[in-house]
Order: structure tokens, then C-alpha cells, then sequence
């Protein structure tokens, strides 16, 4: 049933072929549909055949001739048609061998596909993957591809990764940077084990290999409290974050002389670890390593700046925005800036603890609805509660522990407005609802 058709969209080519729900999509140009790169890679051409199952068991040939870049306009029953495949490693750092029991089951599932990486952003470490499994990707032009690297020392890769496979990601990226292949690298950092002179060696190596690989992103690790029986990893305070953004810095400035850009990036984690002041809005580009959280703070300051003239001066209402504890800092100097420029407006922020998986994992992204509920009742709760989007699964009203929004306005008789945290957004959300009442 992988290539089921789930739907199909107005004014598509499939809806003028008759294609419907349920048919099944065989192959293109004679060649097997095995998953969603045959898929794209053969539709991308201006004449092309198409083999489809109707629903009644006939098997209908279709020429289609069409803009080169044109698909079908249809979604499948899976969305890479194939099964997704797993993670083979049991990297000491994995955040998933961390989970409690009882969560529901797709957290559990380790996902290390190529395919999802083009297709979500997601980062896969390589060590799954077959040689021809490689030269797919070049074949098909799979650019861009996140690769999480961690080391480049083929030893250590093994041992972090606990996969006898683990060793060759240099050798892999140098043959996709040889055929001109995207790739945007990350770093799960670990003091002790891959930082300090290692991650200066791994940030030289990936170099060499720009501008295919086009940056290199670096994340603290983080742990639960379910780490009973695991590697023991020490994690970032304030001096390690400190000495660590000063190493970086030697090499960031050395980049910048010769490409203009730092090339390698810490995320916002480390600098509020440390106490330190962000970058300049310049440092980050275009800001293309926000789902690393690098860059965050910065484009939110900066896109306060910019659309708070548009606050709505004559609206009077109160609201409550929720953060994680390593936010908390920077979203209440947001909602002092923009009660500054309205006194009528109240804003409080409630900072949430993270009792369920432990205190030291401090992202917003990482609470839960219970912790919300818990904690909130010790907040004077605004008439509209806020919270960022990336706390809830994407695209659904979910929190990790399945809690729904609709839980949290029911235990506290307000209407929960989920934003993206940026300035424009909150300015908009604001406006909106600031006439309003609960």
C-alpha cells in the first residue's frame, strides 16, 4: 500500500488523468516506483509514461507531457513510499535511549534516511548506507543532505557512535563533495570526549571540503534523568560553555578572513550557558541553522526591532507566554519591550521547570503539557496564553506527552495562541487578539 494515492490536488495533472484516491502509482518511464526520490527524480522531465492501479484492479499507461519540473500533483499514503530506515548506531550521547518508558511509540524510532534528510532536514550519520546507496544519491542529485558528523577522527567516530561501521563519514563526504553535492554538517558536542582539540581538527577537515559542505553547526549535549545504566557525559556550565566559545572564536575569525563567514556555528545554548552576549545579526547569514536553535535569539531581537513600530497603541489586554528555562531571560525582556511600548498591555512569562524528563534539559521544545499545567497554576494567568510552536509535533496540537492544547485551555479557561516566538509574530498574535476578551 506504499503507493497509495491519499490525494489528489485541484487542477493537477492527475485529477485531469482521472487518477483517484486509492489508485496506486506503479512506475514511471517503465522503471519501479520504490520510494519518493524514484518518484521525484523520474517525474522530472517533460515527457514522461506513468503505469497506474486503478482501485478496481485495471492497470491504466499514461503519457504525460508536461512543464519539466511538474509532478503529478498527488500525495501518497507514505510519504517517502518505502519504510523508514533506522538508526544502526548507539551513539553515547543518543537522547532517545533517554526517554522514559510509556511515551507513545514514533518517539522511540530512530530514523537515520537519507531520504527524510532531503525531504524534512533531518540529520543522518551515514553508517547505514551502502556504497551504491551513495552513488544514489549523487545519481539522483539528493542536494542538500544533513550529515550528523560528531567526529572526523575515525576512531572516536566508532566509539561515540558505537558502530564498527561509523569510521568512513570523511571519506563519504569527500566523494559527495566531489560531485558537487550539498551538505550542511552537525556536531553533538561532549566535554571530554569531542570538543577542544578534536572538534578543532573536525571543523579543519569539513573545510576543506567547502563549498559543498556549506556549514557546520555545534550543539551542547543534553541529558535526561533517564540515564540509568548509560555512558556518563558531563555537560556544559558555565566556564566549560565560556572556554569553548573562545576556542570556536579562533576559528570563526580565521574563516572570516577567507570566505567572509564563520563557517562553523555554536548554538544559542552555549552562549546563554556562558552569559554571554549573541553575535551580530551579520554573523548568522541567513540564518539557514535556526533548527539547530543557532540564531534564534538574535533574529528574534531583530525582528522585535522591526515590526514593534506596528504595535496596535490602543489595545488593552492582558497575556502569559511560556518558555523553557534557558529562553526564560531573553522572552521576558521581549514581553518587558513590548509592555514598554503599551502599558496597557500585560505581559507576564511563566519559565517551566522540566520535571518530566529532569531539570538540566532547559528548551522550550522539550516541555510538556503536564509540566505546563502543573507549574502555571503558580502564575497570575493572563487572559490569552501564549507558547512557541516548537513544543507541539509538527503540524498537529500535540505536546510530546500527548497532552492537546485543548488540555491546557480547559484546565485554565483561556484560549492557548501558539507563535513562532519571532517578533513579527508576536507583534500579529498581539494585535489580534488584544481587543479581545477570554
Amino acid at each position: 500500500m506504499k503507493n497509495t494515492i491519499v490525494k489528489v490536488k485541484p487542477n493537477s495533472i492527475a485529477e485531469e488523468l482521472e487518477i483517484e484516491i486509492g489508485d496506486k502509482l506503479i512506475s514511471i518511464n517503465d522503471t519501479e516506483v520504490k520510494d519518493i526520490i524514484d518518484y521525484k527524480f523520474l517525474m522530472a522531465d517533460e515527457y514522461v509514461e506513468i503505469e497506474v492501479e486503478k482501485k478496481n484492479g485495471e492497470l491504466w499507461c499514461l503519457e504525460v507531457e508536461k512543464n519539466y519540473e511538474e509532478d503529478l500533483g498527488v500525495e501518497f499514503e507514505n510519504s517517502i513510499l518505502d519504510n523508514a530506515r533506522s538508526c544502526s548506531n548507539k551513539c553515547v550521547f543518543c537522547f532517545i535511549d533517554q526517554l522514559p518508558k510509556g511515551m507513545r511509540k514514533t518517539l522511540y524510532f530512530k530514523d537515520d534516511d537519507s531520504r527524510l534528510s532531503f525531504l524534512q532536514g533531518n540529520f543522518v550519520t551515514l553508517t547505514n548506507m551502502k556504497d551504491e546507496d551513495i552513488d544514489r544519491i549523487i545519481r539522483y542529485r539528493i542536494s542538500p543532505i544533513n550529515v550528523s558528523v560528531h567526529t572526523t577522527n575515525p576512531e572516536l567516530r566508532v566509539k561515540m557512535l558505537n558502530n564498527r561501521f561509523a569510521g568512513n563519514v570523511y571519506e563519504r563526504l569527500q566523494k559527495l563533495s566531489e560531485a558537487n553535492i550539498d551538505i550542511n554538517c552537525q556536531i553533538v558536542l561532549c566535554p571530554g570526549i569531542n570538543n577542544g582539540d578534536e572538534l578543532e581538527r573536525t571543523t579543519e577537515d569539513l573545510f576543506k571540503l567547502y563549498p559543498s559542505v556549506r556549514n557546520l553547526a555545534v550543539v551542547p549535549v543534553g541529558t535526561t534523568k533517564f540515564r540509568d545504566g548509560l555512558f556518563n557525559i558531563t555537560l556544559y556550565n558555565k566556564e566549560t560553555s565560556i572556554q569553548e566559545i573562545k576556542n570556536v572564536c579562533k576559528l570563526q575569525d580565521k574563516y572570516l578572513n577567507l570566505i567572509g563567514q564563520p563557517f562553523i556555528r555554536l548554538s544559542d545554548e552555549f552562549y546563554v550557558t556562558a552569559g554571554m552576549e549573541v553575535p551580530s545579526t551579520e554573523f548568522y547569514g541567513e540564518f539557514e541553522q535556526l533548527e539547530d536553535g543557532i540564531g534564534m535569539i538574535r533574529l528574534l531581537r531583530d525582528t522585535l526591532e522591526k515590526t514593534l513600530p506596528n504595535l496596535d497603541k490602543n489595545i488593552k489586554n492582558s497575556f502569559t507566554m511560556i518558555t523553557g528555562a534557558s529562553a526564560y531571560k531573553e522572552i521576558n525582556a521581549v514581553a518587558s519591550i513590548i509592555s514598554k511600548a503599551n502599558p496597557n498591555i500585560n505581559i507576564n512569562t511563566a519559565k517551566i521547570i522540566n520535571n518530566y524528563f529532569g531539570e538540566t534539559i532547559t528548551v522550550a521544545g522539550l516541555l510538556t503539557g503536564k509540566d505546563i499545567i502543573e507549574q502555571l497554576k503558580n502564575y497570575e494567568v493572563g487572559n490569552f496564553i501564549i507558547m512557541p510552536r516548537n513544543m507541539l509535533r509538527s503540524g498537529e496540537k500535540t505536546l510530546l506527552d500527548d497532552i492537546i492544547i485543548k488540555d491546557i485551555e480547559d484546565a485554565f479557561g483561556r484560549k492557548v495562541l501558539v507563535v513562532d516566538y519571532s517578533g513579527e509574530d508576536l507583534i500579529d498574535i498581539i494585535n489580534k487578539f488584544g481587543r479581545e476578551e477570554k
